[in-house]
């Protein structure tokens, strides 16, 4: 049996896009820390029908897809095609459809041996990360019907089991001889990934760089008779880094305490929960509660705050 190519087509997206958005001596003045990263599902329904989708993100911003019919590339930004003339975009389709056909024919043949049960999804994402002093880190994982399956360690070329099973170990196996296949990991991640993504971040600046005011809803419910629960949910903003929190507004309106929720990298929203229990909502003040949101954001020229008030206890306004 050939090796089973479970991540070959992630990989192959990634060099292609990669090759016709690398042009040296370009370099982009931005700061912090960036991510590329490649995503592939394909969905083996049985052995003659396979839904494969890909996905190229840098940051949030998604560079483009594969059309799960005609296979062909789909361009999310204006700055990613004009990196390489037409003719050059439609050799790399007729690529990616010959790879295409030899992924879904190698996947099917070693799930038939190993009598694999379908349907069953199959899903790669790789990439790599850089850092402000241009220290890099690259990634590759896989992953089998939505759980942890392998990865790779860029540092000794070896695949790494994410769980014990015949079926990992089977799989681990094959990779760790294919020797073209780890070659080829490790060239485009630890060889040229740095390089590139400079090339993708000249081309993204005026995306990377924009700022969007974050947009805030509050609101309160009723879990139980004697409880509220205050939720601020925030959506909207960029960049990602954002901090928020419920805080106690004395009647000057100062907030009382310093206590933030940051969000993640990565998360489009954030919601911030406030569980009021009895004793609070029966000693409050004959003016009500007051409550605020105070949101710390980059484009926020200063701390902006949304506010909840209740004017009888366990009645919100």
């Amino acid at each position: 049996m050939q090796p089973p190519r479970c991540c070959l087509l992630l990989h192959l997206h990634l060099h292609l896009l990669l090759y016709l958005l690398l042009l040296s001596g370009i370099q982009a003045d931005l700061e912090g820390s960036f991510t590329l990263r490649l995503l592939q599902t394909s969905t083996f329904q049985n052995n003659s029908f396979v839904d494969t989708e890909g996905l190229g993100l840098l940051e949030d911003i998604e560079l483009g897809s594969l059309d799960k019919h005609t296979w062909t590339i789909h361009f999310y930004q204006p700055w990613v095609r004009p990196a390489l003339p037409r003719g050059d975009w439609d050799t790399i389709e007729n690529m990616i459809k010959i790879y295409l056909q030899k992924f879904n024919h190698l996947i099917n043949k070693g799930a038939m041996q190993k009598d694999v049960p379908y349907p069953f999804v199959a899903q790669c994402m790789a990439g790599c990360e850089v850092y402000p002093n241009r220290t890099s880190r690259a990634f590759a994982y896989v992953g089998y019907n939505g759980q942890d399956f392998l990865s790779f360690n860029m540092d000794n070329a070896t695949w790494l089991l994410s769980q014990d099973t015949k079926l990992s170990r089977y799989v681990q196996a094959v990779l760790q001889n294919y020797t073209a296949f780890t070659e080829l990991v490790e060239v485009l991640f630890n060889d040229t990934c740095v390089d590139d993504i400079e090339v993708l971040l000249h081309y993204g600046k005026a995306a990377l760089e924009r700022q969007e005011l974050p947009i805030a809803t509050v609101f309160s419910r009723t879990p139980k008779p004697d409880q509220l629960l205050l939720v601020c949910r925030v959506t909207g903003f960029y960049p990602r880094p954002i901090s928020v929190a419920w805080l106690p507004l004395l009647p000057s309106g100062a907030a009382v305490g310093e206590e933030w929720r940051k969000c993640p990298r990565g998360l489009l929203h954030l919601a911030v929960k406030l569980l009021l229990p009895p004793c609070q909502l029966l000693s409050a003040a004959p003016q009500g509660l007051l409550y605020g949101v105070p949101m710390s954001h980059p484009p926020l020229i200063s701390e902006s705050t949304n506010r909840w008030r209740n004017q009888s206890p366990g009645t919100p306004s």
